[in-house]
């Protein structure tokens, strides 16, 4: 004790020293090692106790990155059994993919000035090519069995959108589209099913990412939803010969901006009067007159709804407990969301490899909590969506096949 004491008062002595707040954070985490150590020997260093049940045997340097610098540690090997502090356990996949991503940047010397900044505020004081390899390695591992894994069953509804993010290419600096896609399955759960990173107007690029999804398994889609990219509609007939909606969201934006910013109310309000309806039908006749309501005064946006009745009111065509999550792609929205933060952070990817491995984590992580939420969907309203539906026997009748009654005296 007398020595814990006279260690914090050299460091309180420091006074206004910039360095101050990382030593104290490493003596905390020390004295956390050697107490937790001192509750596994059952004794206190040096101390000679009939309770004790362990000794120690050395030590093992480690650092540890803290956002006030890095920070040693003294790790306590053991002679019986291992030992590893608990609360130094290994950061979750994205923080390390975020840590990986801007490391990788700043080893290849392709980081900015503000990459730089943000290596410094992480606390790291520096960082070696192996260091960053095998942080790598344990990542991309985990990512590339996570997007690569087999998809069983069917999947009705598959929701499909991109963000954009920024990578250096050939010695420039270019924005590429990171694709995700979100699929319900026949037990109503969600799951990431799969990303990529590439050119979203080019349908060969479509056709290869969703034909990947089926090399993988993904069959009975019924319904793909989202936003109007070039190309993709083509690509959805022709791998899932599947029904596209598209987005309701975006396809709102898109109309409204045909209205100048004082009738953008009137629009909005007049176009939300078809998704009010019941039915199909009632849907598309509403839609037919809203277009020629809006005819005289947006011609433009009254030929645009003309050509995208169909596509925007595919969502009315299947159940109604349904039509809330499958008009538009706002299930996967705050994923995008997330990401492009991410995106922002790190300003600058060094290489497609590295969008990979930060997007990879963060929808392995999101993934993980898909599993452990409610069913996104009931399973008694997507049981006649699946094209291999499983037969379920009703319990009564079972159970009263196997009471058969008793046989009475007077029927002997």
């Amino acid at each position: 004790m007398t020595e814990m004491r006279m260690a914090l008062a050299q460091l309180l002595e420091k006074g206004s020293d910039a360095d101050l707040l990382r030593e104290m954070v490493g003596f905390v985490a020390q004295r956390l090692v050697d107490l937790d150590v001192e509750g596994i020997c059952g004794a206190e260093h040096g101390q000679r106790s009939a309770e004790r049940s362990n000794w120690r045997n050395g030590y093992r340097d480690r650092s540890r990155e803290t956002r006030t610098g890095t920070v040693p540690l003294k790790i306590p090997k053991l002679r019986r059994g291992s030992y590893f502090p608990g609360f130094l356990e290994p950061r979750r996949a994205a923080e390390k993919a975020l840590a990986a991503v801007v490391q990788e940047a700043y080893i290849q010397g392709v980081c900015t000035r503000s990459v730089d900044d943000l290596v410094k505020a992480l606390g790291m004081t520096g960082i070696s090519r192996s260091q960053v390899s095998r942080l790598c390695e344990e990542i991309d591992g985990r990512v590339n069995l996570f997007l690569e894994r087999p998809l069983e069953g069917d999947w009705p509804f598959l929701w499909i959108d991109a963000t954009y993010v920024k990578v250096r290419q050939a010695g420039r600096i270019v924005s590429v589209a990171v694709i995700i896609a979100v699929a319900v399955n026949t037990e109503g759960r969600r799951e990431v099913v799969g990303m990529a990173v590439g050119p979203p107007e080019a349908e060969t690029f479509w056709t290869d990412f969703l034909r990947s999804l089926a090399r993988r398994g993904l069959r009975g889609v019924k319904l793909v939803i989202s936003d109007a990219r070039e190309g993709l509609k083509a690509a959805i007939a022709k791998v899932f010969k599947a029904t596209w909606q598209r987005c309701r969201v975006h396809f709102l934006r898109n109309a409204l901006a045909y209205a100048n910013k004082g009738q953008r109310q009137m629009v909005f309000a007049l176009i939300n009067t078809i998704f009010a309806q019941e039915t199909a039908e009632a849907a598309r006749n509403q839609w037919r007159v809203v277009t020629d309501q809006l005819r005289e005064r947006f011609p433009k946006l009254a030929a645009m709804m003309q050509g995208a009745e169909h596509d925007v009111l595919a969502f009315m065509d299947f159940p109604k407990e349904h039509r809330t999550k499958i008009h538009s792609t706002n299930t996967i929205e705050r994923l995008n969301g997330e990401i492009k933060r991410r995106g922002d952070v790190i300003g600058i990817f060094p290489n497609e490899a590295a969008i990979v491995r930060l997007v990879g984590a963060l929808l392995l992580e999101q993934n993980d909590q898909y599993a452990i939420q409610k069913r996104y969907m009931s399973l008694e309203s997507l049981a006649p969506m699946s094209d291999h539906p499983s037969f379920r026997l009703s319990a009564i009748p079972a159970l009263a096949r196997t009471r058969q009654p008793a046989e009475s005296p007077t029927s002997r």
